[in-house]
């Protein structure tokens, strides 16, 4: 055998790199990925295959699929804002601002006291509570380097939320048919008891438009209150270096909004943008379901699920009480 000189590095050959052959769970993944890009795929549709993805096959670009999943859905959720009226948004707006000081405060409260009595860590109850309460997986990642979370924290608190997103996709929706809600009140019903963005655009757009435009507005006005919870966080954990991540796709939706409403150009284009993001937002959720792998379902534990589910279900039930006291 000849020795490599000093400094060389050895040849890799061509082929390995060029005749490299798709392993079969790559070609499963970009074929349901593929195949989410179809009308006939529905988020909830979507979400399913991505779980079932993750329990039987693999994600095999695990790596790269939060960072995916986070841009995308900002993409998609900017895209959405073509196919928004200024002037509904804001009526949508102020009808929902009442409800979410409300939700997001007792929410905070309820959580605090229900980590306390479960004694769960600190970090890890508080992010489960800022996830219920503005929305979901977003406010996770911007609370967390504020408050110096540890990257267990951070998982236990995102499996927790994704878990209960991926049941309300599904139910939701049926709920509000067999509740026969308006669109309007089944909008802003999600909009406050869903927890990501995600699966409130993917709830209400199975609802209606109507129902669409009102929850994605509700949510991303919601949204804006990581900026003050985050302010809070550094208090309450006593983190004066903590840095925070402020949404600013928000200001890209309102910029898609008025353009929408305003600009005739825009308009002619406006629909296919919607059927752009609309896709988009069902790959975003496939995504996430892929993510959602055994081995995060069992990194949540009992007690943390436990607050989980509790605040999820008295955001819902009170949130559902009062927009059936709304006129239809």
């Amino acid at each position: 055998m000849h020795e490599l000189k000093s400094g060389a590095e050895p040849k890799q050959p061509k082929s390995k790199i060029l005749d490299r052959t798709i392993t079969t769970r790559e070609l499963i993944f970009l074929l349901a990925f593929v195949f989410c890009l179809s009308p006939l795929i529905t988020p909830p549709i979507a979400l399913l295959m991505g779980l079932i993805i993750a329990q039987f096959i693999g994600h095999p670009y695990l790596h790269l699929n939060h960072k995916a999943t986070h841009i995308l859905l900002q993409i998609s959720v900017v895209g959405l804002g073509f196919g928004m009226n200024v002037n509904n948004a804001m009526k949508a707006g102020k009808e929902g601002i009442l409800f979410t000081v409300i939700s997001i405060i007792g929410t905070l409260v309820i959580g605090f006291f229900m980590g306390k009595f479960l004694k769960i860590e600190k970090k890890t109850s508080y992010l489960i509570s800022a996830g219920t309460a503005i929305c979901g997986g977003s406010a996770i990642a911007a609370i967390s380097p504020v408050i110096k979370a540890e990257e267990k924290q951070i998982s236990v608190a995102l499996g927790t939320i994704f878990i209960l997103n991926s049941i309300a996709l599904v139910l939701f929706p049926l709920i509000g048919h067999q509740l026969n809600l308006s669109q309007n009140q089944f909008g802003l019903w999600c909009a406050i008891a869903i927890h990501d963005t995600s699966s409130v655009v993917g709830a209400a757009s199975k609802y209606g438009t109507e129902a669409l435009e009102i929850a994605t507005t509700v949510k991303l006005a919601r949204a804006l209150w990581i900026i003050p919870v985050a302010f809070f966080s550094t208090l309450l954990f006593k983190n004066k270096s903590g840095k925070l991540k402020i949404p600013y796709f928000i200001g890209l939706f309102v910029l898609a909004m008025m353009a929408n409403t305003y600009s005739p150009f825009v308009q002619e284009y406006s629909s296919y943008l919607v059927a752009i993001a609309k896709a988009g937002l069902t790959v975003t959720l496939f995504l996430i379901g892929c993510g959602l792998s055994k081995k995060v379902l069992q990194s949540v534990g009992i007690k943390p699920l436990l607050q989980g589910v509790v605040l999820w279900l008295v955001i819902s039930l009170t949130a559902l009480w009062m927009v059936m006291k709304l006129a239809h």
